[in-house]
Order: structure tokens, then sequence, then C-alpha cells
């Protein structure tokens, strides 16, 4: 499962809710007819033996300002969408569209260990954001207990292996100093 959002707060009185979106656009949950709803801590929901997921029906949506609002099937009133408040939102990673050559999931960058061109492994990376300018990955050194922030383009990313679980950057050990 990859999370791609979170339900905020019921919307309403006829089972409505608010999502926090964390992908690219507002509107690109709603490319999924089926939403998965839970916690992420490998806690079970009631009525599920080991599984800390719940599947949904998106019945229908709307973008509202900043907002992505939503009514699943079976989720009726306030007190059904008080229940999945600050529930996770995800899709199996399965039903993604394949990447195009040189682009890449952020959820699939989590994980990867990073290396720089003189052989130092720089850590693991443990997040992706967006700064507008372009996207930052978050790097933790497990050793040192350093976090690093590098910039997600050409000149800094040199390669990335999906498979291998690594990635090779430009970035100079001399620069976090």
């Amino acid at each position: 499962m990859v999370v791609m959002g979170r339900i905020v707060a019921p919307y309403g009185i006829f089972g409505w809710l608010k999502v926090q979106t964390s992908t690219e656009s507002i509107d690109s949950l709603l490319d999924y007819p089926y939403w998965w709803l839970g916690r992420d801590d490998n806690s079970t929901q009631p009525g599920i033996k080991n599984s800390p997921w719940q599947k949904y029906t998106v019945e229908t949506a709307k973008v509202h300002n900043d907002t992505l609002l939503v009514k699943l099937k079976g989720v009726n009133d306030r007190d059904a969408a008080l229940v999945l408040k600050s529930k996770h939102v995800a899709v199996p990673r399965e039903e993604f569209p394949e990447a195009d050559e040189g682009e890449y999931y952020w959820s699939d960058l989590i994980g990867l260990n990073v290396t720089n061109q003189q052989g130092i492994v720089l850590g693991v990376i443990s997040d992706v954001f967006e700064t507008g300018a372009n996207d930052v990955i978050v790097v933790k050194d497990p050793k040192e207990g350093k976090e690093r922030l590098l910039p997600f383009v050409d000149q800094t990313i040199l390669e990335v292996s999906i498979a291998e679980k690594t990635m090779l950057v430009d970035w100079p050990i001399e620069w976090d100093e």
C-alpha cells in the first residue's frame, strides 16, 4: 500500500470527508475508484483479521478550494465519517501506471541507499518533498544521525536503481561543512 493522503475531518452531515492529499495534484486520488483506509501502523481494523486496511468505493468527489471532498460508499452520516478521521488513504502499488524513463514515484525512492561519487555512503532516503523550484530528497545517515537535504535535479542525481535500491549523487562531503 502506498499512502497518498489522510482523512482530515467530516464535512457536513451526509458522510462527506475532507481529504488532505500528498499527491502532485490535489485530484490525483480520483484516478482510483477504490481507496484503502487504515492507520499504516500495522494495527488492524475491526472485522478484518490481520489487515490494517479496509477497502472503500469512491461514490463521488469534488475539489473545493484546496481541499478534496469525497463521499465513500457506505459512509452515510457524520458519525460514520467521524470514525474515519485521521485514517490514511492508500492505493496498492500495483495499481499505479508505469513511470516514464527517468521518472520515479516518491514512494519508490524512500529507502534507497545514497552514495556519492567518492564512494562515501551518505545514508538512506527517508522523505521526498516539493519546494516549488524542485523536489528535495531527505537523506538520513544512521551512523552520524545527520540529515542532508539534496535537490532532486539532474546535476545532483546521477543514477537511480530502484531494483538495487541505490542512488548515486554528485554531493561532495565537503558541502556538508
